[in-house]
């Protein structure tokens, strides 16, 4: 596994900077403590309308940190038609862990 690059490390923990972009990150952890949806969350994420609800933010704002988690590549996003569905990127947050000699 290769280790993530300086810019790398900036950009998640920019990322993670955010409290509730922190907390979106971890309620990911468990997918299925969200509402059921038509796939399940270990296949396809969770949909963005789900994770907008418990952060209790506009769907805009929720988009807004959805996509500075992806850019981080902290989360991936699946398309399911018109409805965005993310879940943890575990490589990503393995490496992250490891450049901060945390054991993951």
């Amino acid at each position: 596994m290769a280790e993530l690059s300086d810019d790398q490390l900036v950009s998640a923990f920019k990322a993670l900077g955010h409290p509730t972009r922190l907390a979106i990150l971890s309620w990911l952890k468990d997918g299925d403590s969200f509402p059921p949806q038509d796939r399940p969350a270990d296949e396809v994420g969770v949909c963005l309308k789900h994770i907008q609800a418990r952060a209790k933010v506009s769907q805009s704002t929720a988009s807004q940190f959805m996509a500075t988690l992806q850019r981080a590549d902290l989360v991936i996003c699946t398309r399911i038609g018109q409805f965005s569905h993310y879940r943890r990127n575990e490589q990503t947050i393995a490496k992250l862990g490891k450049a901060i000699g945390a054991d993951v």
